[in-house]
């Protein structure tokens, strides 16, 4: 007997932002191969993460306590005041949500979520144990993406570990640590494959793609570039994934601005530096204030827009980071909706319905029947699921059909 997918969530309420203005550049646009989109667990929605990195004083965690509701970082200026990563989860913006909420005249409504972990600062050497780097090395490659902020500010009060404010030198000492990391791990993992005697043929063609793959990445990092810049075939990615390494991840530059640069970064000759940078780099970049997301949210909220325009600012942005954190992972976002709830569902662009169905549950996947789909824009212009119907707008999608952006969905399965 066909049954319809229901579920129990907790929500996860929004209460911090930081300001931004997202810049110019252009986010990478990132496709996944299947292949690598099914390592995902049906947990994807919960595991997301982001981790806020950068040097010692360049605002890294002053920005992860205005981001995060419950943000217990201690910011303060001394260089390894972060020693664990702090981590939050904050809801995604998503005005859709609550549409579809009232359409449906739901109890309750559930963002998507994304995790943000404040990890210790680095100084050169960290891939060689200098400072905290090990402790940094470990906690990256737990994340999914990197946010590396980048200090574009003057302020003598607040000592730059390096001595002065030079945002192409703080992302070339991050960087090439990242990639001495790499170098270090690809070099004793090729000698382990070549020293590799298995017979079998599955295990040797893989053991060879992986080789083939790391010969690739450390040519192009003894040439000052990261490893997702090569051009590698699905099975040679999937082999290396285990590896996790650092400069596969993708990356946002996070450009921390003074207040008096809020409105317009692009007058500010350092967020230019990082703007060509991430654009050699393949990289995205957002600007912020950290310090003005700071006294923001100490403010009262019908008092928070009137400092905002007194900047020049029109919103407080932290949605502008989460949709580059999107964007440059390939995620796409699809509703469920019911009288008992709306809820947003993360997944890879170019699921299927059925692994689209196991973000909820392993069940719905294994015992995946059919899903009624309806476009949002089309269920909000027929107002009901059964209006929807009714106009030849809902649609029977089978095993094969590709989840698109904000499809509103209805699984049936029967395990």
């Amino acid at each position: 007997m066909a049954r319809i997918a229901c579920h129990h969530i907790v929500a996860l309420p929004l209460k911090s932002s930081f300001v931004t203005r997202t810049s110019s550049i252009c986010l990478p646009e990132i496709s996944l191969s299947v292949s690598i989109r099914r390592r995902f667990s049906s947990k994807i929605s919960m595991s997301l993460k982001a981790g806020i990195v950068g040097l010692p004083n360049v605002g890294k965690s002053t920005l992860f306590n205005a981001v995060v509701e419950n943000g217990k970082a201690q910011a303060a200026n001394f260089p390894f005041c972060t020693i664990e990563p702090n981590v939050g989860i904050v809801a995604v913006p998503d005005p859709r949500l609550q549409v579809l909420s009232n359409l449906c005249k739901s109890q309750r409504s559930v963002p998507a979520s994304i995790e943000f972990v404040d990890i210790a600062g680095l100084v050169k050497g960290a891939s060689q144990g200098e400072g905290l780097g090990n402790k940094f090395l470990s906690h990256i490659r737990e994340v999914d993406s990197i946010l590396q902020v980048v200090r574009c500010f003057e302020d003598d009060d607040i000592v730059h570990v390096n001595g002065k404010v030079d945002p192409k030198s703080d992302i070339d000492v991050i960087n090439l640590e990242l990639a001495f990391s790499d170098l270090d791990q690809i070099e004793k993992r090729i000698e382990k494959l070549k020293k590799s005697k298995s017979s079998n043929s599955q295990v040797k063609a893989k053991e060879e793609a992986e080789k083939s793959a790391l010969e690739k990445i450390q040519a192009t990092l003894m040439a000052g570039k990261p490893a997702r810049s090569v051009a590698l075939t699905d099975f040679e990615k999937e082999s290396i994934n285990h590896l996790c390494l650092l400069t596969m991840k993708p990356v946002i530059y996070v450009a921390n601005v003074a207040e008096s640069d809020l409105a317009t970064p692009e007058n500010n000759s350092y967020v230019k530096n990082v703007m060509e940078l991430a654009s050699e780099l393949q990289s995205g970049i957002v600007t912020v204030s950290a310090q003005v997301e700071s006294e923001l949210s100490e403010l009262p909220s019908e008092e928070r827009v009137e400092f905002l325009t007194s900047l020049g600012v029109d919103e407080s942005g932290l949605g502008n980071l989460i949709r580059a954190t999107y964007n440059l992972l390939g995620l796409r976002t699809y509703f469920t909706s019911g009288e008992k709830e709306t809820r947003a569902w993360t997944i890879h662009a170019g699921m299927t319905a059925p692994q689209a169905a196991g973000v909820i549950h392993s069940d719905f996947e294994k015992g995946f029947i059919r899903a009624e789909t309806v476009a949002y824009n089309d269920f909000v212009a027929a107002g009901t699921l059964s209006a929807a119907r009714e106009k030849g707008l809902l649609r029977s999608e089978g095993k094969e059909y590709v989840v698109q952006e904000g499809d509103v969905m209805l699984f049936r399965f029967n395990v």
